[in-house]
């Protein structure tokens, strides 16, 4: 699934246009990012959480010359997933 089929699905749950959806879901994304960027946790319940987690830095190796290189620490996006999202997957059809 990519955004479009997300935003045609979101617009017939919920009664919406395509661009009314498209909206929604472009303002949430944003909303998230936003939290994330001041350092805050997003929980949604059921669904999951973000958050943003500090990498420290490291050495590690060039796979092509296999020569040590330092890698800087970073902060990057975390996701945990919650209940409700981990049965859906488990229920997933392969």
């Amino acid at each position: 699934m990519n955004k479009g089929d997300l935003v045609s699905r979101v617009a017939e749950a919920a009664n919406l246009t395509k661009a009314q959806a498209a909206k929604a879901i472009d303002g949430v994304i944003k909303g998230i990012m936003s939290a994330l960027q001041k350092g805050e946790k997003v929980t949604l319940v059921g669904f999951g959480t973000f958050s943003v987690a500090k990498r420290k830095a490291r050495i590690g190796r060039n796979p092509s010359t296999g020569k040590e290189l330092k890698i800087p620490a970073k902060q990057v996006p975390k996701f945990a997933a919650g209940a409700k999202l981990r049965e859906a997957a488990a229920k997933a059809k392969k």
